[in-house]
């Protein structure tokens, strides 16, 4: 029996450049991985198969076609597989759920079999964010989000924040809606430099679309953070603390005022 964790993604950083003629964005991204995510577990069978279950299984409505089979096809892995997934991250999201998910199989198969060389190339065909979730270390992406350069953090052990407000925000229709404005490069130097000084072009687009976003960033900065962010496309936003206590007070204070809201703590890997 193999477990693995699908460390939820966040984006410290998300600059947007522009748009391809491939119909891709050119993006510089800051990646950062949270302690905790999805969970998995799998072991030996005559074929591969996929059972689902926690408080978001629901929204898979094809398991079978979810992203995990789709890695599990992709790589060389024996006979066969019985994987079983704890649902535990919303979807749609901005936290790279089902990304981090595929990442999760790679890694167990890492473990079991070893991967084939072009493991990249491999998981950048299941998404933009699979390489990064594969590795679920600190890294700069660039290009579509799949040439990785891992960093070392100095943000690692961080305290972090998720918020949700269970509603999905498909990425498709948010970068759609960017304006297409270059604000620049993103920043150089340590990861917290980059994530202080940097920004997420897609909060704009994404609160147009989910004006609750807004709403959850202003909650999170009432608390205080030295950060509040949306991740990736949304509607997940972040906030990072100096200190447990100051979390602590944060998951508080938000438990009583938006109970409805879906959250996780933990801390920066």
């Amino acid at each position: 029996m193999l477990t693995e964790t699908a460390y939820a993604k966040i984006n410290l950083a998300l600059h947007v450049r522009r748009r391809r003629e491939d119909g891709y964005h050119e993006l510089e991204t800051l990646f950062a991985f949270v302690d905790d995510g999805d969970r998995l577990s799998g072991s030996l069978a005559d074929a591969d198969s996929l059972s689902t279950h926690g408080e978001f299984a629901a929204k898979i409505d094809d398991p079978f076609g979810n992203i995990v089979a789709k890695a599990l096809s992709t790589l060389p892995h024996g006979k066969g597989w019985a994987v079983d997934l704890e649902k535990r991250l919303p979807v749609a999201a901005g936290l790279g759920g089902g990304s981090a998910d595929a990442g999760a199989v790679f890694r167990m198969v890492e473990r079991s079999a070893g991967l084939p060389g072009d493991w990249q190339t491999r998981a950048a065909r299941l998404g933009a964010d699979v390489p990064a979730c594969v590795l679920s270390t600190t890294c700069i992406g660039t290009g579509t989000g799949t040439d990785l350069q891992p960093v070392e953090s100095d943000l690692t052990g961080t305290p972090v924040l998720l918020v949700n407000p269970r509603v999905g925000v498909p990425t498709g229709p948010v970068f759609k809606a960017w304006d297409g404005v270059d604000r620049g490069e993103m920043p150089i130097g340590s990861v917290r430099r980059i994530a202080l000084e940097g920004r997420n072009d897609l909060e704009a687009p994404a609160i147009a679309i989910c004006p609750v976003v807004a709403d959850m960033l202003a909650a999170l900065r009432a608390t205080e953070p030295f950060l509040a962010r949306m991740s990736g496309s949304g509607a997940t936003c972040f906030a990072l603390y100096d200190s447990e206590a100051q979390l602590q007070a944060a998951w508080d204070k938000l438990a009583e005022t938006q109970p409805h809201w879906w959250k996780m703590a933990g801390k920066l890997r």
